[in-house]
């Protein structure tokens, strides 16, 4: 945003005197660089008021002749004090000379090439879009998003640790399939099965279920070749046969005599072997015990796990293909079937992935909408009723420019192979509402020039008044962005590329492209000014057509009239007055105190992580399936390895006992189920015991591992054992409980990685989940690391640009708090704190410091005598154009409200957050608390 008081009308400055030449603004930086009045003929001295403000308050006065306005009641303030009186009585300034004035002299120059060569400068850029916007043909669009490396963290725990687990345990499960002891995550399909009545249980409903299942196992896919898929070909096998979606189902199809009434949870022994039922069941109602387990009464709800082959190049194109084919038939399996019992919903490893491709698509509409009402009102901003002023169609094409950058941007991007993520695709409406606000400052500062000075004159003027304020805005949130490339998050990473580089192609284009618009368009208002010159003619028609481009007035204005905006006086007039009365003061702090409060209290209630769910859009089938896991899957997590990473003295009996201790602590936690820890040096040790062997000494140790992994073969997995007999390391499994939430995921992630290390024995834990649960520790550290950083270079920006002390302290105050609002405010809106909305936080920082950093450095400068006098001229200058870029910046996002994908309408939940938040503290809560100091 470009907060800029030359998009407001300020006090008219006294006409130039008669004879000056239109050279004469080219001598030095004259008043915009607070050097005081220029020697020789010149304009006559500024009004103090105007003159103390190095920087923006400045700039928007009109170095061009003006006519004082008539008396009446929106005449401007009371004219300042003489200059005499100014010179007797001088006030510290703070001068910013030294970057002001010699960018102010640097685009003087540049807006004068820009009004003698208007095509050249609306051309090149226009060919420059051209052939960036070829870039625009490397936009993704059948590509896969890989989700695991866009939305994890670089280099998490959880990476090295499945690195870890790749090298040193074996892959090759074609004899025994065990998911628990995969390292990355197997695909598959999968249904839940609910019935409809209190539980499942019964004959008749698991009929209907092993009607699911037959269909499922029957699905065969016709590829375009007319190669036939069936699901015995692709899917996981064990001993040859594929592995049971469901032992329990198994186990009843097989002897639909078994007895329903006596089966156990989570353990139960089917047919002398012992299976976990946990996860497999959910919804479950327990009774007494028995053994490690409990007489299961009720199930809800049940599992069917069809997992797929893995492999490279053509298998995984088979499982691909099968599980695409599943995910078109089995949403009509319970109409097909006739199901009446029970409610089916379905989910497939490829799902997460399909569904988020497929999101991107749903705001293409939104665009167009968002573009349309940016136009309009950039429109109704800049419309005027007379012919000449109008910038009605200058204002249409600043909309375009800013559209021309996003290809510009997006084009130079793709060419240089940043890749394209979909939350980049929230960056165009950003953009749309940011990249508007140049326009706005530009057509202001050209509306308070003479129609009666050449193009060139007026441009340079133009260009020397608002160079440092569009620098500045376009330097902070720019800064704001590229902060974000120091996050883990690669997605955050692009997305702030994006939007920085076109950002900064807005700038561009705004002072070359759209500057060339303006000058254009100043020779159209010189010919449209010629044409209502011209004497009356006896022809009614044409009388009265000239007065219908002058409206509101029945005559021509005076071009060198100033012109007041309403909005500024109702600032001037009545907010400002009103808000620096008593009352309204105390009402204000104690707005602010509930507002911090409540905030305060939100930042503690905020989830952390992004949830899976949230990939998709709202009407999709994932949303059922996790609804359903959430309810009646809950209890269960993952079951989680504990590894020995380094060669152990296992027959030692103290070693055994450090490594027990360690164990015991794994399951005395209160996120683990004690009775299903799985560790083969337990069994092994029953083992030895039963054959009346000495487990403490080495040889019989080693030499009877052999005979008991043929027994147990699935221990064979677990360890890594050399042709020397050495066991490099090993693993046991402990049955995660208890961890549904985010905030729970994270803590048992912490608390696991803290035993391991303070255990004797060198510990690693890991699941393939893990990856997706080191966002939930990650997450707030980046951010906080980010937040700090980027208000870091606001702060060092401030006080580059705005060298007055309190000015930068007021401004990183307004930063943090506003931070602490939208984050607090997140958690009563539903919104977590993850990568998504972690690059809006990164936002508010910039947009943050362009609310507070223009009122609060109007207020410093101010040369009124009272802290409430100050707060008005403030609010008076830089009211309405806070207000101006809040309303633009919503509107260019608020569109995303109406999307179905909660990615889009977080990034609409945050800005909007931002804006209201950020204009509040610029219109309210600054002023009012300046006027304390």
């Amino acid at each position: 945003m470009s907060l800029n008081p030359s998009k407001v009308a300020p006090e008219p400055e006294p006409e130039r005197e008669a004879g000056q030449g239109p050279g004469s603004e080219a001598q030095g930086p004259g008043p915009e660089a607070g050097s005081g009045p220029p020697a020789g003929p010149g304009p006559e001295p500024e009004p103090p008021s105007a003159e103390g403000q190095d920087w923006e308050p400045e700039r928007g006065q009109k170095p061009g002749p003006s006519a004082e306005p008539s008396p009446g009641p929106e005449a401007p303030p009371p004219p300042p004090a003489s200059r005499s009186e100014n010179l007797r009585a001088p006030r510290p300034r703070c001068h910013t000379n030294c970057l002001e004035a010699p960018l102010s002299r640097a685009f003087q120059r540049l807006g004068r090439k820009v009004g003698a060569h208007p095509w050249i400068f609306l051309l090149l850029p226009l060919a420059l879009t051209a052939v960036l916007g070829t870039g625009l043909m490397y936009l993704p669009r059948d590509g896969e998003e890989d989700l695991e490396e866009q939305y994890t963290p670089i280099g998490s725990p959880a990476k090295a640790e499945r690195r870890f687990v790749q090298t040193h345990f074996t892959a090759n499960d074609s004899l025994i399939f065990s998911i628990s002891r995969k390292s990355t995550e197997v695909p598959y399909a999968s249904v839940l099965v609910v019935s409809n009545t209190e539980t499942l249980l019964e004959p008749d409903i698991l009929e209907e279920i092993s009607k699911v299942d037959d269909a499922v196992q029957a699905l065969t896919v016709t590829q375009d070749n007319g190669t036939q898929i069936p699901y015995s070909e692709v899917c996981t096998k064990n001993q040859g046969s594929c592995v049971p979606p469901n032992p329990l189902l198994f186990a009843w199809k097989r002897n639909k005599g078994l007895n329903l009434r006596t089966i156990t949870f989570p353990i139960y022994s089917l047919a002398g072997q012992i299976v976990s039922l946990a996860n497999i069941l959910g919804g479950t109602v327990l009774g007494e015990s028995m053994g490690p387990s409990q007489l299961l009464l009720q199930a809800k709800a049940m599992r069917l796990q069809y997992y797929l082959e893995t492999g490279e190049g053509e298998e995984n194109e088979r499982s691909k293909a099968w599980m695409i084919h599943f995910l078109m038939k089995v949403g009509s399996l319970e109409e097909s079937l006739a199901l009446k019992k029970i409610q089916v919903v379905y989910f497939s490893s490829l799902s997460r992935q399909l569904e988020f491709e497929a999101t991107s698509m749903t705001v293409v509409p939104l665009f167009h909408l968002a573009y349309l009402l940016i136009i309009l009102f950039a429109i109704v901003s800049c419309y005027r009723c007379d012919c000449v002023r109008n910038k009605m169609w200058v204002a249409v094409f600043g909309v375009i420019s800013t559209a021309l950058a996003v290809v510009s941007g997006f084009g130079l991007m793709l060419y240089v192979g940043v890749p394209f993520v979909l939350i980049v695709a929230n960056s165009p409406f950003l953009i749309l509402g940011v990249g508007v606000d140049d326009m706005f400052i530009m057509i202001s500062a050209w509306q308070k020039t003479s129609l009666t000075d050449s193009i060139s004159e007026r441009m340079s003027d133009v260009y020397s008044k608002v160079a440092v304020s569009i620098t500045i805005t376009t330097v902070t949130n720019v800064l704001a962005f590229y902060t974000g490339i120091m996050t883990s998050f690669r997605s955050v990473q692009y997305f702030c590329i994006y939007t920085g580089t076109t950002l900064l192609f807005c700038y561009f284009y705004s002072i070359t492209c759209f500057g060339a618009c303006m000058a254009l368009d100043g020779k159209r208002e010189g010919v449209c000014l010629r044409w209502l010159k011209k004497p009356e003619t006896p022809n009614q028609e044409c009388s009265s057509l000239k007065k219908s481009c002058c409206l509101p007035g029945s005559s021509l204005q005076d071009e060198c009239e100033a012109d007041i905006h309403p909005m500024n006086l109702f600032f001037r007039d009545y907010f400002g007055p009103f808000l620096t009365s008593t009352k309204a003061k105390i009402c204000v702090v104690l707005l602010y105190a509930s507002y911090i409060i409540t905030s305060l209290y939100g930042c503690f209630r905020v989830e952390e992580g992004l949830d899976l769910r949230n990939l998709a859009s709202d009407d999709s089938y994932i949303t059922p399936y996790f609804n359903v896991e959430e309810e009646h899957f809950s209890t269960y997590g993952p079951r989680v390895m504990v590894i020995i990473t380094e060669a152990l003295d296992y027959w030692d009996k103290d070693a055994r006992q450090k490594l027990e201790k360690c164990l015991a602590d794994f399951e005395n936690s209160e996120y683990v189920d004690e009775n299903l820890t799985e560790f083969w040096l337990r069994e092994y040790v029953k083992y030895m015991e039963n054959l009346r062997q000495d487990i403490n000494d080495k040889t019989a140790f080693l030499s009877n591992i052999p005979t008991f992994l043929m027994d147990f073969p699935l221990f064979a997995y677990d360890i890594n054992i050399t042709s020397s007999q050495e066991i490099v390391c090993s693993r046991a499994f402990v049955q995660t409980m208890g961890i549904s939430s985010s905030t729970s995921r994270k803590l048992m992630l912490l608390q696991f990685r803290d035993m391991a290390e303070k255990c004797e024995v060198p510990l690693m834990v890991y699941n393939s989940a893990f990856i997706y649960f080191d966002q939930f520790s990650a997450i707030v550290e980046n951010t906080v690391r980010n937040v700090i950083v980027a208000s870091a270079a606001m702060f060092i920006v401030s006080l580059l640009l705005i060298p007055h002390p309190l000015c930068s302290l007021w401004v990183t105050f307004a930063i943090a708090s506003v931070i602490v609002g939208v984050t607090g405010f997140m958690a009563f809106w539903n919104v977590n704190l993850d990568s998504i909305s972690m690059i809006n936080l990164v936002i508010c920082i910039g947009f943050s410091f362009d609310f507070s950093a223009h009122i609060s450095y109007a207020f410093v400068s101010s040369s009124e005598p009272s802290g409430n006098r100050k707060a008005i001229e403030a609010l008076y200058l830089l009211g309405y154009p806070v207000l101006q870029s809040a309303v633009s910046t919503i509107i260019g996002v608020c569109v995303l409200s109406a999307a179905k994908a909660y990615i889009f309408r977080t990034f609409f939940k945050i800005m909007f957050l931002v804006m209201v938040f950020g204009a509040a503290h610029g219109l309210i809560f600054i002023p009012v608390f300046l006027t304390f100091f």
